[in-house]
């Protein structure tokens, strides 16, 4: 009976964090397509599309750290993980195909909102929610990613 050599089987194991990345890129873009339309009630919808947004950028941000050493600066943002960044410091090993296809937008239409170094780690990302202005209750919170 034929095995593989131990270090390929060692390969097969579990997922490369490219390969997890790409997984949380297509919940994302199956989560903004199809909860507008099963939930009854879109801003509700938003949120949960925003949240799953976080992840996914932030999922992209460690990429781009482990890639680079650090994250792309406040001035570099989001921007950073869709094209490489012509301002310093310049990433060393920046991926040829990015890390996002293109500058996230929350569901209400804007930017989310990205600062680094952040307040309490390494990078702060969030939305503003509905009404797109810091604090707020309810639909007006401020969404953040939490899973750090």
């Amino acid at each position: 009976m034929f095995t593989l050599p131990r270090s390929r089987r060692r390969r097969r194991q579990g997922l490369t964090l490219v390969e997890m990345i790409v997984v949380l890129a297509i919940i994302a873009l199956v989560a903004v397509m199809i909860v507008p339309n099963v939930i009854g009630r879109p801003d509700q919808a938003r949120v949960t599309v925003a949240k799953t947004d976080l992840k996914a950028i932030a999922a992209a941000l460690r990429m781009y750290r482990l890639d680079n050493g650090d994250y792309p600066t406040t001035e570099q943002g989001l921007k950073a993980l869709v094209e490489r960044p012509a301002s310093d410091p310049q990433p060393a090993n920046w991926n040829s195909e990015g890390y996002l296809p293109e500058p996230p937008k929350d569901p209400w239409g804007r930017d989310y909102v990205y600062r680094s170094p952040g307040q309490t780690a390494g990078f702060d990302l969030m939305s503003y929610g509905k009404d797109g202005e810091p604090g707020g209750e309810g639909l007006d919170a401020d969404l953040t990613d939490r899973s750090r």
